[in-house]
């Protein structure tokens, strides 16, 4: 049997249709450089329309290049950025961040991905040591890595501790629209969160490779063209680029797309809870079903389904996306529970 990478990640998911549609307009005529176009403009319009009138902002092809762009504003290399162990740019990003920035990350434990003000308290340190790097960033993930997904009450309360102790506050947001989706908020409810820099992520919602880096703290985005360069990010044709925002914040396609990466998520965890030797790792509360089962079950259905395998906590980790269909659900599900008989 042929292997199915319908769970492995959201980036295994094709393009929207709307999306591709969006690029091949794009590419109907000739259109200044480096983003001097109608239609990256229009992208830009469209972002701020969702995010603030004031927003800046700066495209990106990839989420790890949407970080460090970011994570580049906020930092000079002798200050230091406090994440969660479990976050993208500690874990997931071959140490990008620390290499390009030269700035320390400091990996905080969480029980679900989620930091808290507790636990920042605690994982901080005086700035007035000379002998450690100086704290001036605190980075969350939203949703974290782990699915989970911090109510907006929680990141105003990070916000406020943070600024309190002269910290700039930096989310990753590669799955910001289904964190909209699951809070049953609007993507302007984040800038409200007194948030410093925030990225939004498409190409996991139904782009081919898109990301915005948006400035809500202006006294941050001076650099933000100079930073998009260094980064080797000032794509020289970017409509293309602009034109996949465009096409998700159109008509909320964003929102249509998390939406039901979300449904399909929550069906499968649904299905799959009941099952003799399953049990949920993390609640699902995005497009992320963490489920613990029995290692011989996690091999035999790795022979057809590629998944994230996590061996030391028996963990498995499964991805929903925009094009999931209900039929791949209950087949999965299906064959999950003849993995568990055997």
């Amino acid at each position: 049997m042929e292997m199915s990478w319908r769970f492995a990640s959201d980036n295994t998911a094709g393009v929207h249709p709307a999306v591709l549609a969006a690029i091949a307009a794009a590419n109907a005529s000739t259109a200044p450089s480096y983003g001097a176009d109608t239609v990256t403009a229009r992208a830009v319009a469209l972002l701020r329309a969702h995010f603030g009138a004031a927003v800046d902002v700066a495209f990106a092809l990839t989420g790890t290049a949407a970080n460090i762009i970011a994570l580049a504003a906020m930092l000079r290399p002798h200050e230091a950025v406090l994440c969660a162990t479990t976050s993208h740019i500690l874990a997931d990003e071959a140490g990008a961040p620390e290499r390009f920035l030269g700035s320390k990350l400091v990996g905080v434990p969480t029980p679900d991905g989620r930091l808290t003000v507790p636990l920042l308290e605690a994982a901080t340190w005086p700035p007035d040591d000379p002998h450690r790097p100086l704290p001036r960033v605190v980075s969350l993930a939203q949703p974290t890595e782990l699915g989970t997904v911090y109510p907006l009450s929680s990141l105003r309360e990070i916000a406020a501790w943070a600024h309190a102790h002269d910290l700039l506050v930096h989310v990753d947001g590669a799955r910001l629209s289904n964190a909209a989706v699951s809070l049953g908020t609007d993507l302007s409810a984040f800038a409200a969160c007194d948030i410093d820099v925030l990225t939004f992520g498409a190409t996991k919602n139904g782009a081919l490779g898109a990301e915005a880096v948006l400035f809500l703290n202006a006294a941050l985005a001076a650099p933000r063209h100079h930073l998009q360069k260094q980064a080797m990010q000032l794509t020289s044709k970017m409509r293309f680029v602009a034109a996949q925002l465009t096409a998700l914040l159109d008509d909320d396609l964003w929102h249509a797309n998390a939406t039901r990466a979300n449904q399909t998520a929550a069906a499968l965890s649904a299905a799959v809870q009941p099952l003799p030797g399953t049990t949920l790792a993390h609640p699902t509360q995005s497009n992320a079903v963490f489920a613990r089962i029995p290692r011989a079950a996690a091999a035999h259905l790795r022979k057809t389904y590629a998944f994230e395998w996590h061996p030391e906590s028996a963990t498995a980790r499964w991805m929903t996306s925009f094009n999931t269909t209900d039929q791949e659900v209950t087949t999965f599900a299906t064959a999950l529970q003849r993995a568990l008989q055997r």
